[in-house]
């Protein structure tokens, strides 16, 4: 009798069906890899973490409700041993040492090909670390202390207020941004306030004709 060949399961977390049903495809074409759920928000996500046990966790940052750096760092938390990997369209440089921080082992965008998707995510499952050689090379350069200063204040922001800032961007109201992110519209309006002290801008209407530029630049 042939013993079954073990196929790692891994959880799709994507607020997009059309981009869940593509990275589910491309996983399910391998002998070794199998989906074994999929989730669009956060909640949704970490209860299916908690229910399948998955192997892998491929995740966005932009998420239907909650956001998935806030996802990872919860996942983490309750497992330091997840595997998880970044599978993103928002660029490397400003999210993935985010990612890294919050538990994740790797971070790709989502225009890779199919073979380096599957290498990623193979890379991620044997417990290493996966992403470009740029920021390999940066992150070397930070851990021998060549610390270089951050020119865009956008880099400055935490992981709470570069989301707010984010959302901002896409034109939601603080209402809005409150409930997809399960906080208080007060809580929203204090992250409004740091924004406009850390980027040095006036004026609200002036705040969010930044966001907006920013995000049609990161789109």
């Amino acid at each position: 009798m042939t013993t079954p060949k073990f196929r790692a399961r891994i959880l799709v977390v994507d607020d997009h069906p059309m981009v869940r049903e593509g990275l589910a495809m491309r996983v399910s074409s391998q002998s070794d890899l199998e989906i074994c759920g999929e989730a669009s928000a956060e909640d949704e996500a970490f209860d299916l973490v908690k229910q399948v046990c998955p192997d892998l966790l491929i995740v966005d940052i932009a998420l239907k409700k909650g956001n998935g750096i806030e996802l990872i760092k919860r996942v983490h938390a309750m497992n330091p041993a997840a595997k998880m990997l970044v599978v993103s369209a928002y660029q490397e440089t400003l999210y993935a040492e985010r990612a890294l921080r919050a538990g994740a082992l790797g971070y790709l965008n989502k225009q890779e090909s199919n073979e380096k998707v599957i290498e990623a995510i193979r890379t991620v499952l044997r417990g290493q670390r996966f992403v470009s050689e740029r920021l390999m090379q940066r992150l070397v350069t930070q851990a021998l202390g060549s610390h270089a200063a951050m020119e865009d204040p956008i880099e400055q922001l935490t992981d709470r207020e570069l989301e707010v800032f984010r959302l901002i961007g896409q034109g939601f109201t603080s209402g809005t941004i409150a409930e997809q992110l399960f906080l208080s519209t007060h809580t929203i309006d204090s992250h409004r306030e740091h924004l406009k002290r850390k980027l040095n801008v006036k004026s609200a209407t002036e705040l969010n004709r930044l966001a907006v530029q920013w995000s049609l630049e990161n789109a």
